[in-house]
This record gives C-alpha cells, structure tokens and sequence, in this order.
C-alpha cells in the first residue's frame, strides 16, 4: 500500500484525537487542503444498518443549500414534448430509443441520468451497466419523473442522491474548500437531516454510528453531530 506525502502527512498530524463541532471541522479541512487545485469537502457516514438486507437500504436525494461547487452533466431520456422541457431546462444530452442505444454502447460523458417513466421499458436495460455506476434513474431518488424541467433545474442547483454502500457508509460531496466553513457545514447539517428522515424502520440501535470529513488530498475529520459517536 503506498505511503501518503509529505503534505498530507503534515495535516494528518494537525488532527487531534477527537470529534470536532460542525462548522469548526470544515474550518480545519479547508486549513488542511493542500492540492493546488479547489478540492472537493466530501463526507462518510457509518450507518448502524445492514444495507445487504432491501429494508435496510438507505436511499435519496437531497438539495444542498449552497450547492456542490460544480455542475453535473445531465442525461434525459424522453420523448416529445418532454424531450423540449429538458433541452429547455439545461439538460446536456436528451434523448431517446436512440440514446439508449448509445448508452448500451458505453456513452457514459454524464453525472446524473433522467427518465420520464414512459422511458424505462426501454432504460431498464440499463440497470447492469448504469446501476454500478450509481447513474440508472430512480423514483426515491426524482430522476424518473414526468416533471423533467424541475428535476433537471434542482439537479443543477445542487441536488445530490444518496446510498448506502458496503458497511452501510454513506458518501457524499458537500461543497468545496473555497466555500465558506458556515456553507459546508450548513449543506452537512441538510444531509444529515434527509439521512434521519430516510431512516428505515427495519435500524435497530444507533442509526448515526459516527460521520468524517475531508477534502480530496486531505486527511479525514471526525465531525460530533446529533446521534453520533466518535467512538463508533
């Protein structure tokens, strides 16, 4: 396994033992980021649930209130009238039957996927290639919906969807560096928020185990929010 740099390193051992408040953990990743580049504040929360049972899986969407930092490509498959409201609406590639096809032949260039539900006889076919990948569409998450205008619009505005993966971690972006430490810690306070609300009724014990934070070349921050141990 190859060790880390000396930069990061170096921030690792600015890191004290402990779980810190919130808005004080960004201000310490944003210190500790030392790429060259805006790197992305991401987040890793450790779950008390078994997503290998379906009723324990942890799936959604959330609109951060300060957005991501980026703008994702958007991909729709619809028809029509639909097809027009997206184009309208920003998407970056719209389509249909034809774009299937093209996607089945490893078009891949998109962050998120959109599908009209008269679409998904046709997308379903997708799920081996798509669902890995964590792009195939999805009705808990608003991206298989008639109403493709304001999904595309929320999207682009910083709407990002959620699951658990294995261990039952949940990743996420939250921002960037160059955002303020009040607006990362704001749009973690909004995703710990729709993480409760889709707690599933089948989570027995503690839900929240424990929640880390860092920024893309930077070592990880325990973060002490409701329902968390840092012990966990």
């Amino acid at each position: 396994m190859p060790e880390h740099g000396k930069g990061y390193r170096a921030a690792q051992g600015r890191v004290q033992d402990r779980a810190y408040a919130p808005a004080e953990a960004m201000a310490l990743v944003k210190e500790l980021a030392h790429a060259k580049f805006d790197e992305t504040v991401e987040v890793a929360v450790r779950l008390g649930v078994d997503p290998r049972h379906a009723d324990q899986m942890v799936r959604g969407a959330v609109v951060l209130p300060h957005g991501t930092g980026r703008s994702p490509r958007v991909l729709v498959f619809a028809k029509g009238d639909k097809a027009r409201e997206a184009e309208a609406a920003g998407a970056d590639v719209v389509g249909g039957d034809e774009l299937v096809v093209k996607v089945q032949g490893g078009f891949l260039d998109f962050d998120v996927a959109v599908a009209t539900p008269d679409m998904m006889g046709g997308v379903g076919r997708l799920g081996r290639l798509l669902g890995p990948r964590g792009l195939m569409p999805n009705p808990k998450a608003g991206t298989v919906t008639f109403e493709v205008g304001a999904a595309i619009k929320e999207i682009k505005a910083g709407k990002i969807e959620f699951r658990t993966e294995k261990a039952g971690i949940v990743q996420a972006p939250i921002g960037r560096v160059s955002f303020a430490a009040e607006a990362l810690a704001e749009n973690l306070d909004t995703l710990i928020d729709a993480l409760v609300k889709n707690k599933p009724a089948a989570a027995k014990g503690q839900y929240i185990k424990s929640v880390t934070v860092s920024s893309t070349m930077g070592p990880g921050v325990a973060v002490a929010v409701r329902a968390a141990s840092p012990a966990a």
